[in-house]
């Protein structure tokens, strides 16, 4: 019982545990998002695609171009621990901007999700991918 409540309580799990939970964390995380989000962008599981926003007035094509790329692309990246902290920098952009620039004035009901997204993500550009990734296996290929 003691045990028990040890493993409930520890505040500090060890490495291959923390390294499980970054890869369900990172996998589930991106898969939500190609599928929340990302999918409605190119027009499937709805009638017509969704319109991209453009509040920084950027071209449009570059505008919708780099919306589908953090949607669908990078997240990929993520899943697969491939470049994953430079993989979640436009994913942060287009989160961040969701937020603080189109979500801004919202209720906290609607303004949600990009703050959460954005802070998963930041977590993972803090903590890297995790030890199940290809960026451990290149630097440990490197070394």
């Amino acid at each position: 019982m003691k045990k028990i409540i040890h493993i409930i309580t520890n505040t500090n799990p060890g490495g291959k545990l923390i390294n499980i939970a970054l890869l369900v964390f990172r996998v589930l995380l991106s898969v939500e998002l190609i599928v929340a989000h990302g999918l409605k962008k190119i027009g499937v599981g709805v009638s017509e695609a969704e319109q991209v926003p453009n509040p920084l007035h950027l071209p449009e094509a570059f505008n919708n171009l780099f919306a589908d790329a953090a949607n669908l692309v990078f997240p990929v990246f993520v899943i697969f621990g491939f470049f994953t902290r430079i993989a979640v920098l436009p994913i942060l952009a287009v989160t961040l901007t969701g937020y603080f620039i189109l979500h801004w004035n919202d209720a906290l009901l609607v303004k949600d999700t990009p703050f959460m997204y954005s802070l998963c993500y930041l977590f993972l550009l803090w903590m890297g991918s995790g030890k199940y990734s290809v960026d451990y296996y290149l630097t440990k290929k490197s070394s």
